[in-house]
């Protein structure tokens, strides 16, 4: 507690001050545009870091990677389009709640919930790091295996049609292996094409499932006479009743990003889906996610900040990236001579504590900003939308080829906004889509290595204490809401 009081003590002054604004301001500004997220933010700035001081390098940075988390949902919950990956899940409730004429409330429970997400990180990883990175160095191909398959199982219950979710599940998951087997470099289904062969660009396939099928259904929504509603859009955080109401579904979120985000590889966007998914399992009224709730938006956007917290954990204690864009961070620690590890903690003790009391004051910087900003970003909802659904396309295909400077992900961001257009038309979810996706590659591999490691035996995995426990509430969770939609409609019947 002394060493982060010492921290906190020299991340207030001016210079440090003035380093987290900008780090935040440019974070949400980079979250905000489509195909521009934190990675890229991080990777153009640490070249700019040279002329800086290591603390102030490095509160830049981090800053800049937390305000890419919230910065992402602002057009996410206006126009359907995930600004950045792990903004994904906000859509599934954000949006709706802006065509219900709530947009503020959804931008305004965003923000909190990403701003306190974001300094529950930081609070764990300021004084668990070391513990916390011990605890995931022991998780193995077993529990990894375990955490995704639980993951999946929520697919069940995201959906009007159980058997349309499986389906919309199963595509993701189908999405999910094609490329190149990481396992045996073999080629799957890529029919020869070079762009798919690391699979497809995430960014591009979301871009186009969510955002440019919208603005095809609200071209046809126009050409039959459908008037959009429109309201002046601000940041209304959440009333203290609000937050009372989420209370558990935000304590649950935060702990869920923080775990998700120290284990290494894994990162915000999965920790997002984790935490949106736990909060349909656990909720009284899961049948309301996905129309319009805060709790949905409260979920995700808690988990994904928390996330960045989680993921400095392997990074500073052991040297490990617990996601992509801290991968890019190590790079920045490097050309300023620190390296990584066990010994940051006590060769370069000044320099921890001030980075973790700096990322707490980036929280509070990312706030602000988010509030600033939003008032600037809302003013494009008075353009037409025969001025602004062409805007919208080019920004989405611009944002799919920005990620690799691939033509080839622009015709992906039209294809996969063809589909997504036909799976709304047939009502079927785009959730279990993409939750099958993102989880796709993580289930499959780690299930693979785990039948290796047991000699292509599966019982095994059950002599493992946490592997066995999450796969037996896993397995629960799973027939859970079949039992419960199966027992309404006996009861149903029996009434009527």
């Amino acid at each position: 507690m002394d060493l982060f009081l010492v921290g906190l003590k020299t991340s207030l002054q001016p210079y440090y001050l003035l380093m987290a604004f900008v780090g935040a301001f440019l974070g949400v500004a980079f979250g905000a545009i489509p195909g521009i997220n934190a990675i890229l933010g991080v990777a153009l700035l640490i070249p700019m870091t040279l002329s800086l001081d290591p603390i102030a390098a490095f509160i830049l940075l981090g800053a800049v990677y937390t305000g890419g988390a919230v910065g992402g949902a602002f057009p996410a919950i206006l126009f359907k389009i995930p600004g950045a990956p792990e903004a994904a899940a906000t859509t599934f409730d954000g949006y709706p709640l802006a065509q219900k004429g709530q947009a503020s409330k959804a931008i305004g429970m965003a923000l909190f919930a990403s701003t306190t997400g974001g300094i529950f990180g930081v609070l764990a990883l300021s004084f668990l790091a070391p513990q916390l990175a011990k605890i995931a160095l022991s998780f193995s191909a077993q529990e990894y295996f375990a955490f995704a398959f639980l993951g999946l199982t929520i697919i069940v219950a995201l959906g009007d049609s159980i058997l349309k979710a499986i389906i919309s599940g199963l595509l993701g998951l189908l999405l999910a292996t094609v490329g190149i087997d990481k396992l045996t470099t073999a080629e799957r289904f890529t029919f020869g094409l070079k762009p798919v062969m690391g699979g497809f660009e995430f960014v591009s396939l979301i871009i186009g499932v969510f955002a440019v099928s919208e603005v095809l259904e609200r071209i046809q929504s126009q050409e039959q006479g459908a008037l959009l509603t429109k309201e002046k859009v601000s940041t209304q955080l959440p009333t203290l009743q609000e937050v009372l109401e989420c209370k558990w579904t935000l304590l649950r979120s935060y702990v869920i990003g923080t775990i998700i985000g120290i284990l290494p590889g894994v990162g915000a966007t999965t920790a997002s889906f984790f935490g949106y998914s736990e909060a349909v399992r656990f909720s009284k009224h899961p049948e309301k996610f996905g129309t319009g709730i805060l709790e949905g938006v409260a979920a995700c956007e808690s988990a994904d900040n928390a996330a960045v917290g989680g993921a400095l954990v392997p990074l500073l204690t052991l040297g490990i990236p617990g996601s992509a864009t801290t991968a890019v961070m190590v790079g920045g620690l490097l050309i300023h001579g620190i390296i990584p590890g066990p010994l940051l903690f006590v060769e370069q003790t000044k320099f921890v504590y001030t980075f973790f009391s700096g990322m707490f004051i980036a929280q509070i910087m990312m706030l602000i900003c988010g509030m600033i900003g939003v008032r600037f970003f809302v003013k494009i909802l008075n353009w037409p939308y025969s001025v602004l659904g062409p805007i919208i396309l080019v920004l989405c295909v611009v944002g799919g080829f920005a990620m690799r400077n691939n033509p080839f992900d622009m015709w992906m961001v039209l294809v996969f906004g063809m589909i997504g257009y036909f799976l709304n038309r047939y009502k079927y979810p785009f959730a279990p889509l993409i939750v099958g996706l993102v989880l796709g590659d993580l289930v499959e591999t780690s299930f693979r290595r785990t039948l290796m490691l047991q000699d292509y035996q599966f019982l095994p995995i059950f002599s493992r204490p946490i592997a066995a426990s999450i796969l037996i509430f896993a397995v629960v969770s799973l027939f859970y809401p079949l039992f419960r939609k199966y027992y309404v409609k006996k009861v149903v019947q029996k009434k009527t």
